[in-house]
């Protein structure tokens, strides 16, 4: 039997019945980028090595587990957000697949070296560090929201450095920092290859940005079609219905 802490309930994995995971308002439960990065992410099928950094709670590699037989391994520099994804792998007899890492991403070139993976995802914080009187009161919500641990260039960097040459990296962010984004991945040797842009509905202004490198790679741009999270109505879109719930 897991163990919960008194904050946290276990809820079900959306269109994965048979899978669970455990959360927590006030530490961690995850969201729609979540969702949509293990979505878009490539993973190779049979064999292979994936890497999540800022995994959280673990659920980016829960949701790859199901497109994917290669193992993979999170990384949390948070130790009660590394003990909850810990304990998800528990909850879902995944431990032969997944494996977490207590740690910090800007340390994980150094620690893998030449051990390098085939796809490296990462969910990063999106906003800069805040004044301190601005900053979420909730340290747990803070450090995962905001740049408090890692910069966006030490997370492209730390991405570059653990992928080998043509291995993917995939990363979810908001489009204002699209630039930021392209800039970074061309400086550590990340050729764009794949970009999608996330809309709350069509005619609003895209919310997030998915986007897809391959080391050393040729550049060769792919802007796929608009992804629409919610009908005019407010219901989900038939895309979002499949990607939460299956087709």
């Amino acid at each position: 039997m897991v163990k919960l802490y008194d904050d946290e309930r276990i809820d079900y994995l959306l269109a994965e019945e048979d899978m669970q995971v455990i959360q927590s308002s006030n530490v961690f439960a995850f969201s729609l980028d979540a969702v949509l990065l293990a979505k878009f992410a490539y993973v190779p099928i049979k064999r292979g090595k994936i890497l999540d950094l800022c995994t959280g709670n673990g659920v980016i590699p829960l949701f790859l587990s199901r497109r994917s037989n290669a193992h993979i391994t999170g990384v949390e520099i948070q130790e009660r957000l590394y003990d909850m994804a810990r304990r998800n792998v528990e909850l879902n007899d995944l431990s032969e697949q997944i494996s977490m890492l207590h740690g910090d991403l800007k340390d994980m070139p150094s620690y893998y070296g030449n051990n390098k993976f085939d796809v490296v995802t990462c969910n990063p914080p999106y906003f800069k560090t805040p004044a301190d009187d601005k900053k979420n009161i909730n340290e747990h919500l803070a450090i995962a929201r905001h740049e408090i641990y890692c910069s966006l260039e030490d997370v492209v960097q730390s991405c570059s450095k653990l992928a080998k040459s043509g291995g993917k990296v995939a990363i979810v962010h908001r489009p204002d920092r699209l630039v930021d984004l392209m800039t970074l991945f061309r400086t550590y040797r990340l050729e764009p290859k794949r970009i999608q842009f996330v809309y709350p509905k069509e005619g609003r202004d895209a919310n997030m940005l998915l986007i897809e490198g391959a080391r050393d790679g040729k550049p060769d741009l792919n802007i796929l079609p608009p992804f629409y999270i919610h009908k005019q109505n407010g219901e989900y879109s038939e895309e979002m219905k499949e990607v939460l719930y299956g087709s």
